[in-house]
């Protein structure tokens, strides 16, 4: 069974969606045994940092996600707060990555290219490795909603560009993490949802 960690975060019917695609047990929880006895966690998000780490704190789920054994997922603003502070709101994370989260800076109106923030829609992906990546080909197109990125690190299984390079894949031991939405995008991120359902 998977669980999804319920927080007050947004898009959880697509991923619930995308793992009955897969013919994957899923639910919705903020139980802690629950998440304990999973055999993978899911951490989805599209939301605001601060207020998603005040809801876990209040709740101690921050404790309960740093202490979890079993493959866990954190998916866009979970890739985030897996890291270990963000510029969103000035936001002390959960500190699994080493890593800040950095705020898309837009050059002024005149430039020749402003770069448009937040990072919105398709991009390619490179550099790929780990379990969650396997049978993808380099610059597969994955889709992106973010105005915050995670510092490119060692830690990374992929990368993505925009306005420069910055990590749009994460592991550590149990831990993975991806900045774009896997359940947005086509087939590949159903590969990638199936990759993870088999680690």
């Amino acid at each position: 069974m998977t669980a999804i960690i319920k927080y007050n975060a947004g898009n959880i019917q697509s991923v619930l969606f995308a793992l009955e695609r897969l013919g994957a047990e899923a639910v919705w929880t903020d139980d802690p045994e629950v998440l304990r006895r999973a055999d993978r966690v899911i951490f989805p998000g599209v939301g605001e940092a601060s207020s998603a780490m005040q809801y876990l704190r209040e709740r101690g789920l921050d404790e309960v996600i740093r202490s979890l054994q079993q493959p866990v997922l954190g998916i866009c603003l979970g890739l985030q707060l897996f890291c270990r502070h963000s510029e969103e709101q000035d936001t002390d994370c959960l500190g699994i990555f080493d890593l800040a989260v950095r705020r898309f800076v837009s050059p002024a109106a005149n430039a020749d290219h402003p770069l448009k923030v937040p990072h919105m829609g398709w991009n390619t992906i490179h550099d790929l490795h780990g379990p969650l990546f396997k049978g993808l080909a380099e610059g597969e197109f994955m889709y992106f909603v973010h105005s915050f990125y995670a510092e490119s690190s060692p830690a990374r299984t992929a990368t993505t560009d925009y306005g420069g390079s910055f990590s749009a894949g994460l592991q550590r031991d149990n831990f993975y993490a991806l900045q774009f939405h896997p359940e947005k995008s086509g087939e590949a991120g159903q590969r990638i949802l199936r990759n993870f359902l088999t680690i």
